[in-house]
Formats: C-alpha cells, sequence, structure tokens
C-alpha cells in the first residue's frame, strides 16, 4: 500500500500493467488496422448526393423567388389563382417527381452494387 495521499494505489497497479504489456501486442494492432489491397472501397452513397441536390435545388429556387419584392407579388398573385383542379395536378406532379427521383437512386444503387460483384 502507498504513503503517499495524492496518488491512490489502484491508480499505480493500472500503470503497472500497461507499462508490462509486450510491445508485440501493439505491433500487431497497428499492422491490422492498416487497409490491405483486397479491402473493398466504400460505397458512394448515391441517394445522399440526389436528394441533397434535389433540395437544395428547390432551396435556391425557394430563396430567389421570393428575395426580390416583385417576385414575392407574383407568387402572391400565383397562389391566389389556383384552383382545385390545379392543386390536383400540382401534387401528383411533385408526387410522380418523388416516385422518378426514388427510382433513380434505386437504379444508380443496383448499378453500383452489380460492379461490385462483377470485378
Amino acid at each position: 500500500m502507498s504513503t503517499d495521499p495524492i496518488v491512490p494505489t489502484s491508480d499505480l497497479t493500472e500503470t503497472r500493467r500497461f507499462e508490462d504489456a509486450p510491445m508485440a501486442e501493439s505491433a500487431s494492432v497497428s499492422a491490422d488496422a492498416e487497409p490491405t489491397a483486397s479491402a473493398p472501397l466504400p460505397r458512394t452513397r448515391w441517394a445522399a448526393i440526389v436528394w441533397g441536390a434535389c433540395f437544395a435545388a428547390i432551396a435556391w429556387f425557394g430563396i430567389w423567388m421570393l428575395s426580390s419584392v416583385g417576385r414575392r407579388g407574383d407568387v402572391t398573385d400565383w397562389f391566389a389563382s389556383l384552383n382545385p383542379g390545379t392543386i390536383t395536378a400540382l401534387a401528383l406532379l411533385s408526387v410522380g417527381v418523388l416516385v422518378l427521383i426514388t427510382g433513380a437512386v434505386g437504379l444508380m444503387r443496383r448499378v453500383q452494387l452489380r460492379r461490385r460483384s462483377h470485378p
């Protein structure tokens, strides 16, 4: 038991355990951490890229439309002139665009997985 009141005994035994560890173990750990030539490359997440670009385009268009007083008035007039048929058509068009983007992302993923399985 140590007579030093600042350093508890349990800290000294933990320090000794780390000091007594053989050097071969630390060398094998660092050798395993290096990537090998046969390791597959990380996959590109095309869905994130495509959806991110889509949302960035929507945000840019919204900021551009609402940044000018004249365009803001035009948007207000356009919203006021919408009828239920136009709103339904725009809703169906929006759903169609979402399905189109989802399908394109699925095709990109399928091509990427097919390339990975057939080198």
